[in-house]
């Protein structure tokens, strides 16, 4: 299983499967992936990018603990201004990202971001521009109307239409149905939903039937969620029971859809699958798509973590301590999502060590979940 494809999903970021690392966007030659998160590689950290200086895990109650989360916040906008400058175009996404959480602070990173070289880069800035409402710089997403990217063009769109200004939204139908590039198709999906606009629904339908049969093979049922997740934010409810269905896979292939599925429903706050996500963590079987004696892969119980967290369960803490130091640093930089979803004095104290990761894939994820923390 591909663990970049959890870090695909942001709330800003298209693309229930588009991916960066807070659910922004893998950058890849082609342009963004989809949904919510991504993955770090095992190379060595930036030289240029020292890791911020160590600070104080926060302590329970009284001034101390305020004082100290206040300093940790600064730590994290201190990182997220720096490797907003890194030469990975992906670490600069997710600065972007992070940047979103706190657009008053960092909104010189998310501008810098509007005029990045990379377009999965431009992509993230107008989509955070259009989640945050920032007016004015929704100014400056007309100019990409006109971008060679279909993924661009389409986040200047939702940038636009978000901050109330007029604007074309057809162009969103052609890139949904017809786009060679998949991740664009998916990134419209996500952009309809968001816009909550109702007369989407018989265009997403028509997707559906039409689209998904003309992607490839190990897409098409990713697809076919991030169209469930859209219909749900326009009012279709029945649509929940296909992301619930889809945590239980049957084949290995089903693995990426039931991690994807997890995170929708967090994001989706259904809490009537609370009880489904607890027993998915805590299940054991010795056969079956890519399981073993501990379960399913780390990759998927970091997604059920992080749905648990978002939705207020402390179920999800524990399998963030599982691999907060693991080897992998794709699993080290998933878990940092899954404290900042949960916050809380533990949660900031072990985010406060990862700032000092040596890679700074893993200190951009543990700077935005610092600042979504603190926001929540």
């Amino acid at each position: 299983m591909n663990p970049a494809f959890l870090f695909i999903r942001s709330p800003i970021v298209l693309v229930a499967a588009c991916g960066f690392a807070f659910t922004g966007c893998r950058i890849m030659d082609d342009g963004p992936r989809r949904p919510r998160q991504e993955t770090a590689r095992s190379e060595p950290a930036n030289p240029a990018v020292a890791p911020p200086a160590p600070v104080a895990p926060p302590t329970e109650g009284g001034s101390d603990a305020q004082v100290s989360a206040s300093v940790l916040r600064e730590r994290a906008m201190e990182t997220v201004e720096s490797l907003s400058r890194d030469e990975d175009a992906q670490v600069r996404a997710n600065a972007v990202e992070a940047a979103s959480y706190a657009p008053q602070r960092l909104r010189g990173v998310i501008d810098a971001g509007l005029t990045d070289t990379s377009p999965g880069v431009r992509t993230v800035a107008l989509m955070a521009v259009g989640r945050e409402k920032i007016r004015d710089l929704a100014k400056r997403a007309v100019g990409p109307l006109r971008d060679q990217r279909s993924e661009v063009r389409a986040a200047a769109i939702y940038a636009l239409a978000n901050n109330g200004q007029e604007v074309d939204l057809s162009p969103l139908a052609t890139v949904l149905l017809n786009d060679q590039s998949p991740w664009a198709s998916r990134q419209a999906v996500f952009i309809l939903g968001e816009l909550r606009n109702p007369t989407a629904i018989p265009l997403l339908a028509s997707a559906a039937r039409q689209r998904t049969g003309s992607l490839p093979t190990g897409q098409q049922r990713v697809f076919e969620l991030q169209i469930a997740e859209a219909l749900v934010k326009l009012g279709q409810e029945d649509q929940l029971g296909v992301l619930r269905a889809a945590l239980y896979p049957q084949q290995p292939e089903d693995l990426e859809s039931a991690a994807l599925a997890a995170q929708v429903l967090g994001e989706l706050n259904d809490r009537k699958s609370i009880g489904q996500l607890q027993a998915l963590l805590a299940y054991r079987e010795r056969s079956g798509p890519g399981r073993d004696g501990n379960g399913y892969p780390a990759e998927v119980r970091l997604s059920i973590a992080g749905a648990l967290a978002r939705m207020g369960v402390a179920d999800g803490v524990a399998v963030a301590e599982e691999f907060r130091a693991a080897e992998n640093p794709a699993l080290r930089a998933q878990a940092a999502f899954v404290y900042g979803f949960a916050g809380g004095p533990v949660s900031l104290g072990r985010l406060a060590e990862m700032l000092q990761d040596p890679l700074p894939q893993v200190r951009i994820a543990a700077a935005g979940a610092i600042l979504r923390a603190g926001n929540r």
